[in-house]
C-alpha cells in the first residue's frame, strides 16, 4: 500500500483548467507525474498556466470554448492527434450566472445550463473510447465532475440556474456511473465549496469574513484541500469508488 496514491505516468484533461479549481487539480497532477492537457476559452490565460506549470512537469495548453460544439469538437481533435488513450477526464469547465427571480434571463439559463450540464456530457461521449483504452478491471479510467455544494443546498445566492445545473450534474454522474463502469471507467463528483477562484472573487470580496465564519473550519479552500481529493480519486485509493459525491467545502453543505 505505500504507492497506494501514486498518479505518475497518467495523462489528463482538465477542462477550465486555466485557473480557479481546474488550475488547482491540474498543478496536483503535474507535481504528481501526470501528463496533462488543460483547455480554457481564454488562449492567452490558457497558455500562462501551462507554461508556469510545466516547471513543474508536462502540461499542455489547449484552448476551447466548450460552450459551443465547434469548441468541443476542437479540443477532442487536438487530444487525439496526440493521445491514444486518456486516463482522467476532469470536467471543470463552467460558469455561472446572478441575477433576482423577476429579472432572471432565459440567456442566464441557457448559457449556464449548456456549459455545466451538456458540455460534460457530450465531451465525455466523445472521448469514451480512449477512456475504454485505459481503464481496465483493477485500474479503471476516471471521469471527474466538477459540481457545487450549491447542487447539494438551497444557496442564499440568487444564480437560479447555476445551482439547478450543479444538481443536475451531480445526478448526471450518478447515471454517468452506472453505465460506464462496465466499461471500466469510474465517475465520481467533487462538490466545492468556497474558494479562491475568479467567480468566487466578487462573493469573497464583499462576504468573506461571514463566509469563514460559517464555515465549521473556519477557512477558505486552499488549493491542496482540492489537488488532494481529485488525486485520491484518480488513484489506487480511489478505484473503488464509482458514483460517489465528495463535498469539499469544510463542512458548510451540512450546517447551511
Amino acid at each position: 500500500m505505500e504507492n497506494l496514491f501514486d498518479i505518475s505516468g497518467k495523462v489528463a484533461l482538465v477542462t477550465g483548467g486555466s485557473r480557479g479549481i481546474g488550475e488547482m487539480i491540474a498543478e496536483g497532477y503535474v507535481k504528481n507525474g501526470v501528463k496533462v492537457y488543460i483547455s480554457a476559452r481564454k488562449a492567452e490565460a490558457c497558455n500562462q498556466t501551462a507554461d508556469r506549470l510545466s516547471e513543474y512537469g508536462t502540461c499542455i495548453s489547449v484552448p476551447a470554448d466548450l460552450s459551443t460544439h465547434a469548441g468541443m469538437v476542437k479540443l477532442v481533435s487536438e487530444i487525439r492527434k496526440h493521445e491514444s488513450q486518456l486516463d482522467i477526464l476532469v470536467n471543470n469547465a463552467g460558469a455561472t450566472w446572478g441575477a433576482s427571480f423577476d429579472e432572471f434571463p432565459e440567456a442566464g439559463w441557457d448559457k449556464i445550463m449548456d456549459i455545466n450540464v451538456k458540455s460534460p456530457f457530450f465531451l465525455t461521449q466523445a472521448l469514451v473510447d480512449l477512456l475504454v483504452a485505459a481503464g481496465d478491471h483493477e485500474d479503471p479510467a476516471r471521469v471527474i465532475n466538477i459540481g457545487s455544494i450549491d447542487g447539494l443546498h438551497v444557496s442564499q445566492l440568487e444564480t437560479y440556474s447555476y445551482a439547478a445545473s450543479k444538481a443536475g450534474s451531480i445526478h448526471l454522474t450518478r447515471m454517468m456511473a452506472k453505465n460506464l463502469v462496465k466499461r471500466h471507467i469510474t465517475v465520481n463528483a467533487v462538490a466545492p465549496g468556497p474558494f479562491e477562484s475568479k467567480m468566487m472573487a466578487h462573493t469573497l470580496a464583499t462576504q468573506g469574513d461571514e463566509i469563514r465564519a460559517a464555515n465549521p473550519r473556519g477557512r477558505i479552500g486552499k488549493p491542496s484541500d482540492m489537488a488532494g481529493v481529485a488525486i485520491y480519486l484518480a488513484s489506487e485509493a480511489g478505484a473503488y469508488l464509482n458514483g460517489v459525491v465528495i463535498p469539499v467545502d469544510g463542512g458548510m453543505s451540512q450546517t447551511i
